[in-house]
């Protein structure tokens, strides 16, 4: 199966898997110094502004694996599916395999913590599946913030330890260890304490999340 059109453009399709930005329910971690409201505002603008960019890229398609309903935040020209299983590990297996069900096209995939993720790097992750059997992209705190493949395999992720300083290593030898071929993607901080939300901020000035940090006034 090609990943790209005749044409050169990427015929894969994008998945992000994300939680409703409810108070409570996301970025806890930056509860204190935040409120659970401020870090719930946090998350809906990464989440849109991640949303926003996924639309950009000329995909196939573009699916919101979704824990919980869509908002205002959701652009249009997505589909979403409900997240299915416990563990991570388990909901980012039956993201692909839903997905895929879809669309049988490669799929690449990311979460709502990068909102400095741009169009053009995952228009690149795309291509990069026309030659490859997956694409992987890690984060700085060990983990990854993309996964791209050819076609699903529950086995690639099932048991992989996540949320550990481990999790990307164990990903990665995972692939590796089913004898696939896997193209890496630059290295990009997840958004987890006050530090990363500073750090992704100075990235993106523009953009609705770091609007959403200055609006909460100085750093703390």
């Amino acid at each position: 199966m090609n990943a790209t059109h005749e044409d050169g453009a990427p015929s894969g399709q994008i998945l992000v898997i994300a939680k409703e930005p409810v108070p409570g329910r996301v970025k806890t971690r930056l509860v204190p110094p935040l409120t659970h409201d401020e870090a719930a505002g946090l998350a809906g603008a990464a989440l849109e502004d991640t949303l926003r960019n996924v639309a950009q890229v000329p995909a196939a398609g573009r699916v919101l694996v979704l824990d919980g309903a869509p908002g205002p935040w959701l652009p249009s020209g997505f589909t979403v599916l409900p997240q299915r299983g416990g563990g991570l590990d388990e909901r980012l297996a039956a993201a692909f395999a839903d997905a895929h069900l879809l669309r049988p096209v490669p799929m690449v995939l990311i979460g709502m913590d990068t909102p400095q993720v741009t169009p053009d790097l995952l228009t690149a992750a795309l291509r990069l599946l026309a030659g490859h059997d997956a694409v992987f992209g890690p984060a700085t705190d060990g983990g990854f913030w993309l996964l791209g493949l050819r076609a699903p395999d529950p086995a690639l992720l099932l048991g992989v330890p996540m949320s550990s300083p481990s999790t990307g290593a164990s990903q990665f030898r995972r692939l590796k260890e089913a004898g696939m071929s896997v193209a890496t993607m630059p290295c990009l901080t997840d958004v987890d304490t006050m530090a990363d939300a500073i750090e992704v901020a100075a990235l993106v000035p523009g953009s609705r999340y770091a609007a959403a940090l200055a609006g909460l006034g100085a750093p703390r």
